[in-house]
């Protein structure tokens, strides 16, 4: 067992869920659902197995997972991850073991069947359900509640159902379209979530045939009832209208977002996408440009439906798009978009703990990226960026690692004073004077090394204000990033080199790491000064907003976007009087007209 599966195996979930095990080439080899995705995972690489488990144990070299909301859930979702993937040490599932359906047939006189063959526009069907005796155990109730007819072909005289009051007998008696309208109705009702009066009626019946004594009728209610909720359990990953959808949810913590996408084919769930990445603007602008990536620049296929969570702009996803684009509000498809919201989560909870787990390898990390550096062992390394759009509102910010690991109290924010527009050159020298001339008149530690996220100019930048002004010799070093924003190389010298490093090396993570978290924090305080300063000149003037009102419509709303956006409601929810609120709002919707204009 590796590394990595050790790692994983610590963060796994407390939940029903499919597992899927993968080989070093990353090939899915074996599917499988659990009640208990920790317990049974794990089980795999603890206690003695058979020879077959071994000889799958021995070939696992990672693993993913997908948590569902039931076991009926896991177990459909396995079928159809099996039949998607073909995994070698997986039986495959035939067709002839495929989920029962019950099916209400478009006919003149209609029937109801079970079924495991889903067609278009031949009926409706209801379910997959999870076993046929269940199935067939609800088409039993139904026939004795909905007189339906029972034969494939119509006789010529009536049969034993007419007798027992289970058919109206088409073959003699004229049946109204009427009368089947109803029939179908309150089946397609029941079988569509209408069941519970039923149940409450069959546990009404139940208590009365118990309190008479009459224990076999109970009985027979009692099964009925069970059978009921059987084949009524809710489950998400698979539905009857065979249509192609994706299905987007997000979630982000700790200046990190996860992206999850379903993949839904012919109406099940085969597939799905993780995508985790460092975010630097508002959570749904950056889920907004993630969207436009996957279809236009990462050739995905374009399915029939996407399904996206309500907090995101649905005209602009649509108009971006230019297919169907949905946000449900309830039912089974609102239910599987609030399901990859919770693997979105639990992927970042993974990502968070895997990280942990790391930093306790950051000492060799530090003690290597030295040796690379020709320096010292950096026990402490400062890190600078700049922020600005288009040179408005021009910040920097620092962060310090010592040991490998953030130290938060130290990290710093600045507002640029002497450098006007986008410098960023004039930026860094201003910044590393301020900083380690106070350092020097404080008296302070000063770092082992300084880590410039950015290219050769602000590295010379750096070095002249440290060495010809204030006559430090502190070792610099530049982070370059690909055009994908990720951390490429690392500059170092005068001119500056690419210093080679392994890019599966905890050095090279180490330092993906720390640029990572100072472009995060430079960008929240680059947002934070924007905010305000917009703050400043949307909300002064407004009678009842002082100071403090702003930073409370802030603090609530997010952003000035947003407190822009909000009703009148909303305003009074965050805290205003009424009155204040609607004299915000008729302002901000004064000047959105003269902007306008």
């Amino acid at each position: 067992m590796n590394d990595l599966i050790k790692e994983k195996l610590a963060t796994l979930p407390d939940r029903p869920g499919c597992y899927l095990m993968k080989n070093s080439q990353g090939t899915i080899i074996y599917v499988g659902k659990a009640k208990i995705l920790k317990n049974r995972v794990r089980s795999y690489f603890t206690g003695s197995h058979g020879a077959k488990t071994q000889l799958l144990v021995s070939e696992i070299a990672d693993f993913e997972y997908i948590v569902t909301s039931s076991d009926i859930e896991a177990l459909i979702l396995e079928m159809n991850l099996i039949k998607e993937h073909d995994p070698r040490y997986n039986i495959m599932l035939r067709d002839d073991k495929s989920y029962p359906y019950i099916k209400l047939t478009k006919e003149r006189h209609p029937r109801l069947i079970i079924t495991r063959k889903v067609t278009k526009n031949s009926g409706r069907y209801f379910g997959p359900y999870p076993n046929v005796t269940a199935a067939q155990e609800t088409k039993k109730l139904l026939d004795r509640l909905y007189p339906l007819r029972k034969c494939r072909t119509l006789p010529d005289r009536v049969c034993l159902y007419y007798h027992i009051g289970q058919c109206l007998a088409p073959c003699v008696n004229d049946i109204k379209e009427e009368t089947y309208e109803e029939m179908t109705e309150s089946i397609i009702r029941f079988l569509n979530g209408g069941h519970q009066e039923i149940k409450k009626e069959l546990m009404e019946n139940m208590q009365k045939a118990a309190e008479a004594l009459e224990f076999e009728k109970a009985k027979e209610l009692r099964d009925q009832i069970r059978h009921i909720e059987t084949v009524t359990e809710k489950q998400k990953v698979q539905f009857n209208d065979l249509t192609d959808r994706d299905v987007f949810n997000y979630a982000y913590d700790k200046g990190w977002m996860c992206v999850q996408v379903f993949f839904m084919r012919q109406g099940k769930l085969i597939e799905r996408d993780v995508s985790i990445f460092p975010f630097y603007n508002e959570p749904e602008e950056d889920f907004l440009t993630f969207i436009g990536q996957f279809y236009l620049h990462a050739n995905h296929f374009k399915p029939k439906e996407v399904l996206i969570p309500n907090k995101v702009d649905l005209d602009l996803v649509q108009g971006l798009l230019e297919i169907n684009v949905a946000q449900p509000t309830r039912g089974r498809k609102k239910e599987l978009v609030e399901m990859a919201r919770q693997n979105a989560e639990l992927a970042l909870k993974e990502k968070f703990t895997l990280i942990e787990r790391d930093e306790e390898r950051t000492v060799i990390a530090i003690e290597n990226l030295g040796k690379a550096l020709n320096i010292p062992t950096p026990h402490r390394i400062e890190t600078f960026d700049n922020s600005n759009i288009q040179g408005v509102h021009p910040v920097s910010a620092m962060v310090v690692f010592e040991d490998g690991k953030p130290n938060k109290k130290l990290y710093r924010k600045y507002h640029i004073k002497t450098v006007e527009g986008a410098n960023d050159v004039g930026t860094m020298k201003e910044v590393v004077r301020r900083r380690y001339s106070r350092l020097l008149k404080e008296n302070k530690p000063l770092p082992d090394l300084i880590l410039i996220d950015g290219g050769k100019g602000q590295m010379r930048a750096a070095r002249e204000v440290l060495e010809d002004e204030l006559g430090l010799e502190i070792p610099i070093c530049g982070l370059a990033k690909d055009d994908k924003h990720k951390t490429a190389q690392l500059l170092i010298g005068e001119p500056p080199e690419a210093v080679e490093l392994s890019r599966k090396g905890q050095e090279f993570y180490l330092l993906q790491r720390i640029q990572d978290e100072v472009h995060r924090f430079a960008i929240s305080f680059h947002r934070q000064t924007r905010d305000k300063a917009m703050a400043k000149s949307v909300l002064d003037g407004i009678e009842g907003i002082g100071p403090k009102r702003k930073q409370q419509l802030l603090r609530h709303f997010g952003s000035i976007k947003k407190i822009k956006e909000a009703s009148l409601d909303q305003l009074v929810e965050s805290g205003l009087p009424k009155p204040t609120a609607e004299l915000v709002l008729s302002t901000l919707n004064e000047k959105a007209m003269n902007e306008k204009e």
